[in-house]
């Protein structure tokens, strides 16, 4: 009898292994498949036959189905509109549907003349035209119309660049063939030619002893100046080769470098090729794009910018992004020589911070050269205490926020923010969690950013780190196009990478906010060129702005400058509709890049070394 029952289990064990294989196999097969396996089926997969394109290595995604996947961003005016939510038939059929996905826009592609091409920095026709240069205007932005649809050539023998920590010392010198800067700084140990490589020994005209010495004495000149705790976000004038913003980095300082496109040559471009956060821009006749009140400390050292001149609006400008009680820090001859000439800039510079209120607190000699520290009042009584009101305070329609794209450098101080928006923020890294300060007066405000926080860390870690085919471990120059409240960044600052976050100029103004994070950004409009050398970057995301964007301007024009800004083997990323989705396929395949969906709304792209 015990025999019997023995066989009796053993038979109903092997019924039910029997229907749970019955079952798995009738998964495997159903539509579902997509979403367990999202790479199992190599048809979804378009790669080009060229040898030279980089592949990327699936990554293995973990199972999920509807009850247990990861939240999307949420649904905001700043950062996703999604009127079409997809269910699961749209995303089988688009998946499936091959023919419709794999087809490529015949476009007969051309050459842009040259490799460093930037088109709204390169416009020879406009700047020909300018009735002036005394002020730089020939420095500013002047963008072709209509837009250009070449693509940018590579440099002949152009490399993968090298990885991070170590492209921050040493780059290809194929990638930016430029050595007229070896030459004209050769005594200042910027950067020196060695073999087939560029070397950046840490050097600058101000700091010829080395740039973590330099950066140190200014800590020790000034305590209160607590390098990657009560300062995180510093703005670079005139940066050179960004050495100053590089060593920063290791102090969890986060320094947007910018310098113009000058005869310089390749200021900037060195810097995003070693890795080092910077931008094309100058301090000319209109504002630049960054909010007010956004940096804790500004450094220029020998920038060659003149405060003094245009009326005081350069030094006004400054005033504008720094937020009350910052910093600048000013290394520059008149502050320690004394022939008549330098000494008359100084005077004429004393006059000038004065009537801003700003005050000296500290001005020291190191080794051979010396600077100055600039603080900005936290409040208007030293305003209103002035016997000669000028410059004036601003009146708030000069002051109101996205005001900072084309628009006239001001000639008036902005009132100081009172309360509790004016405080300093959180020390790092508390700051990028904190409720930030810009929005301690808004309540719906800070319920988005607490929401758009928490759905981003689960979105990055459970579908972007897991689920893409990403190889992060070649991501340092990350753009987020349309960054919100800057979740995206948040999400990801415990990898080795930086994030630039770009806020549309035609939607809500939230970069307040993401430097109130301890976190970079700027203002852009992506129906122009965007300030950035070719090559920039490794990685370009966009989450719901190319629907709303594509009936402003021609969806073509964007993917061309996507294009132009990400490196040969880099990421496009593009989280949107399936309307949109299937028109930007087909264009990208036309410039051979390989692509693949996931989801049915998570297009990856990877770019090509292809030129026509």
């Amino acid at each position: 009898m015990i025999k019997n029952i023995f066989q009796s289990r053993k038979l109903s064990g092997l019924c039910v292994l029997s229907l749970l294989l019955v079952s798995v196999t009738i998964l495997l097969l159903t539509n579902d498949t997509i979403d367990l396996f999202p790479y199992l089926s190599l048809s979804n997969l378009r790669r080009s036959s060229l040898s030279n394109i980089p592949t990327a290595t699936p990554i293995s995604s973990p199972t999920n189905d509807d009850s247990s996947s990861p939240p999307e961003p949420p649904v905001n005016q700043t950062r996703v509109v999604d009127d079409h939510p997809i269910d699961q038939s749209l995303e089988s059929d688009l998946l499936k549907d091959d023919k419709e996905w794999n087809v490529s826009l015949t476009v007969n592609w051309k050459r842009c003349e040259s490799p460093d091409y930037i088109p709204c920095l390169d416009n020879t026709k406009a700047i020909k035209k300018l009735k002036s240069k005394r002020n730089m205007e020939h420095r500013e932005r002047h963008c072709p119309q209509p837009a250009p649809k070449c693509l940018v050539p590579l440099p002949q023998r152009y490399k993968v660049p090298l990885p991070w920590p170590q492209s921050r010392d040493m780059i290809w010198y194929d990638n930016v063939p430029h050595p007229k800067l070896v030459e004209y700084k050769k005594d200042q140990n910027w950067v020196r030619k060695s073999g087939p490589f560029f070397v950046f020994p840490g050097g600058g005209t101000q700091f010829k002893d080395g740039v973590i010495h330099y950066i140190n004495f200014i800590q020790k000149t000034l305590r209160v100046l607590d390098w990657g705790k009560k300062v995180r976000v510093v703005l670079d004038v005139g940066c050179g080769v960004a050495s100053f913003g590089g060593t920063l980095l290791d102090k969890n300082v986060i320094t947007m470098s910018f310098a113009p496109k000058d005869e310089h040559e390749a200021q900037i471009q060195f810097a995003l090729e070693r890795g080092i956060p910077a931008t094309l821009a100058v301090i000319g006749t209109q504002k630049l794009p960054f909010p007010d009140n956004a940096y804790d400390v500004i450094h220029c050292a020998r920038c060659r910018v003149h405060w003094h001149g245009y009326g005081g609006r350069p030094l006004l400008e400054l005033n504008r992004v720094l937020r009350p009680g910052g910093f600048f820090v000013w290394s520059a001859t008149p502050v320690y020589q004394h022939d008549e000439g330098h000494r008359n800039v100084w005077k004429t510079m004393e006059a000038l911070t004065t009537s801003m209120c700003w005050k000296v607190v500290a001005r020291t000699r190191f080794t051979k050269v010396g600077f100055v520290i600039y603080q900005k009042p936290d409040s208007d009584s030293c305003y209103e205490a002035r016997k000669k009101k000028d410059p004036p305070l601003c009146i708030e329609e000069e002051t109101k926020k996205n005001s900072s794209w084309y628009t006239p450098l001001l000639t008036c101080l902005p009132k100081v923010p009172v309360g509790l928006t004016g405080k300093w923020p959180s020390v790092w890294p508390g700051r990028l969690t904190d409720t930030p300060v810009s929005l301690l007066r808004e309540q719906t405000g800070e319920e988005r950013y607490r929401e758009d926080t928490k759905l981003w860390s689960g979105v990055i870690s459970d579908i972007y780190l897991n689920g893409l085919a990403i190889n992060w471990s070649k991501i340092h120059n990350v753009m987020d196009m349309n960054a919100g409240y800057g979740g995206f960044a948040a999400a990801l600052i415990n990898k080795p990478l930086w994030v630039m976050n770009v806020i549309p100029v035609t939607g809500e103004d939230t970069l307040p906010t993401i430097f109130d994070r301890g976190l970079i950004g700027i203002y852009h409009d992506w129906c122009e060129s965007f300030n950035t050398y070719p090559r920039s970057y490794d990685l370009l995301h966009s989450s719901f702005l190319l629907t709303n964007l594509s009936q402003r301007c021609e969806l073509m024009e964007v993917v061309v400058e996507i294009d132009r800004v990400v490196r040969p083997g880099g990421y496009l990323v593009v989280q949107d509709t399936v309307e949109m989705l299937k028109k930007l396929n087909p264009i990208l395949l036309s410039l051979r890049w390989s692509t693949n969906v996931y989801r049915g709304k998570y297009l990856v792209g990877v770019k090509s070394s292809w030129r026509p």
